[in-house]
């Protein structure tokens, strides 16, 4: 029997508008608005304002910035799980004359293509989108910084590239897919282009006054993509709980676990951040996160999710900058995991139907020569390997369906594991990329590379 807990305890959700309270009076915010949601359901919400008894709710619109990027990196891949373009593909392959050679699409979901972080001319947060009406007025005559592949530079023009690769591709507008394949599956129907009301005002805070100047809210254009959308904290529940668990009417689980994987190389001081494809990955109270930040004149915000807590949280706030709503997002998932933290599933054994005695005689210990490693079943047929002592090559294997396994994660990922017989059909060794695991550390009879000293083991 299992139990569930719907609603967060009431010292929890103190805590929670707590927290959200200090932001928005530290952080000098006209209003800020935080979320949580655990297990795929909106569990709470809290707001605090400048306003009194006018704070905004879960239905209040505030422009979210970069985190619209996810939107574009979700769309990108399904036109890749459709078989419509591939991930190393040259963007020039699905989208003429953009003058960027051979960076990929891959690249460009990584932030690893070289591309310059932004476009030339005036600030384009704050200039009318006609300043730029081609995407060569997003580029600029020298679109890059760095070659391509090397290191994570983020860019908002490589995005600007990508909502016109799904446009190029899908044959509609980078706003109709999105409302088509996204927003409407996930029922996400307060999240839009341009702003429809209640939404929040974008205000500029003077930083050493108590005074606010309104800011200016220009659509994007071109560069909408990178980060025109507005969205509300309940609407942003329900993609945080497909970013955790994936939604097929949207994009396969697997497909969403591959975002969620590191895509680009770290630039220097990142070690605790990564980026994967169209996702920011990070690091923090011994938990990773996956969601994205973002900004644009009199906004901010966060989504950050957890998925080994089963927890996600959004922090929303209308100041240019100010409210730390990357922190704020990341402290509403660590006190909810460490007030209430998730219960694990109940063990079960696997079932009658997957029991096979060739496979449960593999189980046990193997060395790779000296080294001690346990194979254990793993669900539908998989294996996982671990080392039994310190730190080392742990992974897990997926069965293939001519035998055999392939690595999953780690040092092995997209190794073959295999079984190797002898003449008689017995197990002579396992064979993983070429290492060779037998059951006794360096036997005489086993099948290692190189021999074993006929004198076998012997004392000082």
């Amino acid at each position: 029997m299992t139990t569930s807990f719907e609603a967060l305890l009431p010292g929890t959700e103190r805590a929670l508008l707590h927290r959200v309270a200090v932001a928005q009076s530290e952080g000098r915010s006209p209003s800020f608005v935080g979320a949580v949601v655990r297990d795929g359901a909106l569990v709470w919400s809290g707001a605090r304002s400048c306003v009194d008894g006018h704070a905004p709710d879960a239905d209040t619109q505030f422009r979210i910035g970069s985190l619209t990027k996810v939107f574009t990196a979700v769309l990108v891949m399904r036109l890749r799980d459709e078989g419509l373009l591939g991930l190393d593909d040259p963007l020039e392959r699905h989208l003429k004359g953009t003058g960027t050679g051979e960076v990929t699409i891959a690249q460009l979901l990584g932030h690893s293509g070289g591309l310059a972080a932004e476009a030339p001319g005036a600030w384009w947060e704050r200039s009318p989108a006609s300043l730029r009406p081609e995407l060569s007025d997003v580029l600029g005559e020298q679109p890059f910084l760095q070659t391509p592949g090397r290191r994570h530079h983020y860019s908002n023009p490589g995005y600007t590239l990508l909502g016109s690769l799904v446009e190029a591709v899908r044959g509609v507008s980078w706003e109709e897919a999105l409302r088509r394949e996204i927003l409407a599956p996930l029922g996400m129907g307060r999240t839009t282009v341009d702003p429809v009301a209640p939404h929040a005002g974008g205000w500029a805070v003077h930083p050493w006054a108590d005074v606010m100047l309104p800011e200016p809210s220009e659509s994007l254009g071109l560069m909408a993509p990178a980060g025109q959308l507005w969205s509300t904290a309940a609407d942003l529940a329900r993609f945080a709980a497909f970013l955790a668990a994936g939604d097929e009417r949207v994009l396969a689980v697997a497909s969403v676990e591959e975002m969620r994987a590191p895509a680009s190389p770290a630039g220097e001081g990142d070690w605790d951040g990564s980026y994967g494809l169209g996702l920011q990955l990070l690091r923090k109270d011994g938990r990773t996160l996956i969601g994205h930040t973002g900004s644009l004149p009199g906004f901010v915000a966060a989504l950050w999710v957890s998925v080994e807590d089963g927890l996600a949280a959004i922090a929303l706030a209308n100041a240019t900058s100010g409210p730390l709503a990357s922190v704020v997002a990341a402290d509403l998932v660590r006190i909810v995991a460490e007030a209430e933290p998730r219960f694990p599933e109940p063990w079960r054994p696997i079932p009658e139907a997957e029991v096979d005695e060739e496979l449960l005689a593999l189980t046990g210990t193997w060395y790779w020569g000296t080294y001690g490693y346990g194979l254990r079943l793993g669900s539908e047929r998989g294996v996982v390997l671990e080392p039994l002592t310190g730190v080392g090559r742990r992974a897990r294997f997926r069965a293939l369906p001519d035998g055999g396994w392939v690595g999953l994660n780690g040092y092995y990922e997209g190794e073959t594991l295999r079984v190797v017989r002898r003449t008689d059909g017995s197990v002579s060794h396992l064979d993983l990329g070429s290492f060779v695991f037998t059951r006794e550390p360096y036997a005489p009879a086993d099948a290692v590379p190189g021999g074993v000293d006929e004198a076998g083991w012997r004392g000082l």
